[in-house]
């Protein structure tokens, strides 16, 4: 049986950038594995980082990232995931990412979390070893991606295995927008069609209600934004219906 992992910077960006794709393989019987690496909780969270969660409505008191977490469960339960897991990780705005434009500045020189990263991905790996990795490209340059990326380079995984995602909603925000410069160089896209499992996509979507506000102006431009986007997508590769588009050496 074929395996995939998909490793998700955040508790969403899976979700948002290749659901479609994760549907697809699991309606052929793959056994799909989902890992976040940023998840851990933050008592008390103060500055910046609270002022993260405030914007969404969401008092002091609320463990943000616990409620984040649910979602991801119900996500995993509404797709069929067969392998859940987090890494304890703080994400940026606890690591001393002091405002939403040092989010989008090259990683803080002081900022060590990469080996980290390596540190939470390299077990799964091993249990798994999937057939299939699917990593963000970093497209808008938010530094727990740009992490993501870099780590992943270092953990050995076979170039023709791994298939780097479009950062979604960054990819339908910043059309011009540029891969990590630590992705590989010989890189081709791949269109994976996603035109049958658009709809599960955005009801996966959905289950992550925290962020629909910010991120698509709530749940009623959710499934706007994405057929627009991935029909934009199909379009750009000689494509109809929708579509999802990966970097990779690999073939589809």
């Amino acid at each position: 049986m074929s395996t995939a992992l998909f490793v998700s910077p955040h508790l969403d960006d899976v979700a948002f950038s290749c659901g479609g794709t994760l549907a697809a393989l699991k309606a052929k019987g793959w056994t799909v594995g989902l890992i976040t690496v940023f998840t851990r909780s933050v008592p008390e969270p103060r500055g910046f980082a609270l002022r993260c969660q405030t914007a969404k409505g969401l008092g002091p008191e609320v463990d943000y990232m616990a409620l984040r977490r649910e979602e991801d469960q119900a996500f995993a339960k509404r797709l069929g995931v067969d392998i859940l897991a987090w890494g304890d990780l703080e994400e940026a705005p606890h690591r001393g990412y002091a405002s939403a434009e040092a989010l989008f500045q090259p990683p803080r020189v002081d900022d060590a979390i990469e080996a980290s990263v390596a540190r939470c991905l390299r077990p799964v790996l091993w249990e798994l070893k999937p057939d299939r990795v699917f990593v963000p490209q970093a497209l808008g340059s938010h530094v727990d991606h740009v992490h993501v990326v870099r780590a992943v380079r270092g953990l050995g995984i076979a170039s023709n295995r791994v298939f780097y995602y479009r950062d979604t909603p960054y990819a339908v925000r910043q059309p011009d927008a540029k891969p990590d410069a630590a992705l590989p160089r010989g890189l081709r896209p791949l269109a994976v069609d996603i035109t049958e499992h658009l709809m599960t996509k955005v009801e996966g979507c959905l289950c992550y209600g925290t962020q629909l506000g910010f991120q698509f102006g709530g749940a009623e431009g959710v499934a706007r934004m994405l057929h627009a986007f991935h029909r934009r997508e199909a379009e750009a590769h000689g494509r109809t219906g929708a579509a999802e588009v990966f970097l990779t050496e690999g073939v589809g």
